[in-house]
């Protein structure tokens, strides 16, 4: 959409936008998972250029169960005073990406940010609303494009929910009513595993706590199944335990797919040379070239602008192959 309004925008506010918008699944993707490229500044281990590096603070979304982070805001709430938790700092190469994507004079604010997937968006935003008002670029379509980087913010907040929330409790309800009932069937002997079974339906947790119960209830099944079942416990118990311990990795996978589940270098990958290394194939896309019609394939229209032997020859080759008849 950009290259469409390149002349009402300029060449180079169209092409730092466009740097803008590949940078941002980069910062997105740190911000999920932290670390992928920063290092310590007191780590020795690796070597810092001064030169080429860039001292910023990790960017990584707040969780719930962070105790320091929690006394820290609910001091803020008594007190009135406002003060954050303390943080290492890192460092980056600036030749890497994203951060060779970023222009020059907007490299260190952006390091400096809280939220710097949030930060891109802001910026994309405010070159979109120093576009001058022209023929063929009004409010409406200035709107426009606002609207699409609103929507880039919003799958900020997405990101961040998917990435906090633990397994659903509607999952770990099913997970384990279908202990209770197994339990029920074959009469487990061990009384301590169903009542611990049934008390933790009414509290929701993680994955851990899933397989801690698990794990104890697939342990207590074989004195329940020797009875009645004899030689058959050990296919039954490992037939179980293949079902139970699968669902539980569909739980874990469910729980923060951007640890593995999903190729998050792979999608940034496609959207960077989506946005910038298919840039002049794509520009031909808003080149209209009127000058070579059906008509004139066929003989039938009048004569084109372009008197070039390569033109001439292509639609003498179009009538030769439209008139043949075998």
């Amino acid at each position: 959409m950009c290259i469409l309004y390149e002349n009402e925008m300029g060449k180079e506010k169209r092409r730092r936008i466009q740097r803008l918008l590949a940078a941002f699944p980069y910062l997105l993707r740190h911000r999920i998972r932290p670390n992928l490229v920063m290092r310590r500044l007191d780590d020795e281990q690796f070597k810092r250029d001064p030169d080429n590096t860039l001292l910023l603070y990790q960017d990584s979304a707040a969780v719930d169960n962070d105790a320091e982070a929690a006394a820290i805001a609910t001091q803020e709430e008594t007190t009135g005073m406002s003060r954050r938790k303390t943080r290492p700092l890192f460092w980056v190469d600036k030749r890497t990406l994203p951060w060779r994507l970023l222009p020059t004079s907007a490299l260190l604010q952006c390091a400096r940010a809280q939220n710097r997937p949030l930060w891109v968006c802001d910026r994309m935003a405010k070159e979109l609303r120093t576009i001058p008002d022209g023929p063929y670029f009004t409010a409406r379509e200035r709107l426009s494009l606002i609207g699409h980087v609103e929507k880039l913010s919003h799958c900020i907040g997405a990101c961040e929910r998917i990435h906090q929330t633990a397994v659903p409790l509607n999952y770990v309800r099913n997970f384990l009513t279908l202990f209770c009932t197994w339990q029920i069937i074959f009469v487990t002997p061990i009384i301590l595993i169903s009542f611990f079974s049934v008390t933790m339906l009414r509290f929701p947790f993680k994955a851990r706590h899933s397989l801690r119960g698990l794990t104890l209830w697939l342990l207590s099944l074989p004195f329940a199944l020797v009875q009645p079942i004899g030689l058959l416990t050990g296919p039954v118990l490992f037939l179980v335990s293949w079902l139970l311990f699968g669902v539980y990795e569909i739980g874990y996978s469910i729980e923060d797919p951007f640890q593995g589940t999903l190729r998050l270098s792979i999608l940034c990958d496609t959207v960077r040379r989506d946005v910038l290394a298919d840039e002049f194939a794509r520009k031909t896309a808003f080149t209209l070239n009127e000058n070579f019609d059906e008509e004139d394939e066929e003989g039938e229209g009048e004569e084109e602008n372009d008197n070039s032997e390569y033109m001439k020859g292509r639609r003498k080759g179009l009538r030769l192959v439209r008139t043949y008849d075998p």
